[in-house]
């Protein structure tokens, strides 16, 4: 059996561009497609915060240390210039592959400056 697991996520990231006229995708900072080990073309799925909109578009590299995180396209109509998200990444993966695996998840400031990085979620206090 194979299970579909969170590969990785950008959490919290500022969106700094929305370009309708462009071909569909998120460019995301390259530094931060470093970080989480999302691929150039991988799908990824985009959850807006600050809207609720939720939507599966494919990751582009720009530029290392640019802060980009642009959406583009169709996605473009789904976010505006300063809305909050989070971007994740899913995995397939064999019951021995989840018994190794932890996702990287990489949490960033205003400006989509690395803060800090985990391998799982903290709990929340009950």
């Amino acid at each position: 059996m194979h299970l579909n697991l969170l590969k990785a996520k950008i959490h919290r990231a500022t969106v700094t561009h929305s370009e309708l006229n462009y071909e569909g995708s998120v460019a995301i900072d390259g530094l931060l497609l470093d970080a989480t080990g999302i691929r150039e073309f991988e799908q990824v799925h985009v959850w807006d915060i600050s809207n609720g909109s939720r939507f599966t578009t494919y990751a582009i590299r720009a530029d290392e240390g640019s802060g980009i995180i642009s959406l583009n396209g169709g996605a473009a109509r789904h976010v505006q210039v300063g809305d909050l998200v989070i971007i994740a990444a899913f995995a397939s993966m064999d019951e021995a592959e989840v018994a190794q695996f932890k996702p990287k998840l990489v949490y960033v400031d205003g400006d989509n400056r690395i803060t800090h990085t985990n391998d799982s979620i903290p709990k929340q206090a009950a």
